[in-house]
């Protein structure tokens, strides 16, 4: 009658097996073999998943926005009120500072003062002459009588593209206080990570604004 096996302890270990053909036990340490994430993947990750959520609320207006954009009681529609010239000006004030927001992260790289302070300034720049842009826009509307009361239509554009003017405006924000604190505080890690979530919020911004592009002014004006 064989020997019973011997049983291995039920705790998390790792076997490790030599060339010789015998096996080494290995008590798990539960940060595998190259430790701990660092500390900037763990805020970076942790900052996506705000960004998901983020991305959810948005979803929904988009949705209600679908819904609605052809209840119009009686008042004018997309394709009578929205002047594309002025909405591509918008768009590409936006995509530029998106890309001296790249401009600067490759500055912070590099750890050069001068070049990180420029290209946030242009990126703050560029994103109040959209926001400028789009409060005329806003305005010119509500002198037209097409403000968010008229219509369901109006409401959810409103409601939408209002959301995506508040998150540049807290960009904004965030963006004045990154240059005080790259100045005050030079290139620190904790600085760094922090300028790393406020570019993937940035950067957000701009494929949010895209999908408005292409599905309110777009789709409202051509079709």
């Amino acid at each position: 009658m064989s020997a019973p096996a011997t049983a291995f302890p039920l705790a998390p270990s790792a076997i490790d097996f030599s060339a010789a053909g015998t096996y080494e036990r290995q008590e798990a340490t539960g940060h595998g073999e190259a430790g701990p994430a660092p500390k900037r993947v763990v805020a970076g990750y942790g900052f996506w998943i705000f960004l998901l959520s983020d991305i959810i609320m948005f979803s929904a207006f988009f949705a209600s926005y679908a819904v609605l954009s052809g209840a119009t009681a009686g008042g004018p529609n997309a394709a009578e009120l929205f002047d594309t010239r002025n909405v591509a000006i918008e768009t590409a004030c936006l995509l530029l500072s998106s890309f001296a927001c790249g401009m600067a992260s490759v500055a912070v790289e590099m750890r050069r003062q001068a070049l990180t302070q420029l290209a946030l300034l242009a990126t703050g720049v560029l994103g109040l002459a959209f926001l400028v842009l789009e409060v005329r826009e806003f305005a010119a509307l509500v002198a037209q009588g097409a403000g968010p009361s008229r219509s369901a239509f109006l409401s959810s554009f409103f409601a939408l593209v209002g959301l995506h003017g508040a998150h540049v405006t807290a960009g904004l924000l965030w963006l004045g206080t990154m240059m005080a604190q790259f100045y005050a505080k030079g290139f620190r890690a904790d600085v760094g990570r922090r300028f790393l979530c406020f570019s993937l919020f940035w950067h957000a911004l701009d494929i949010v604004w895209v999908a408005i592009f292409s599905q309110v002014y777009l789709i409202g004006v051509y079709t």
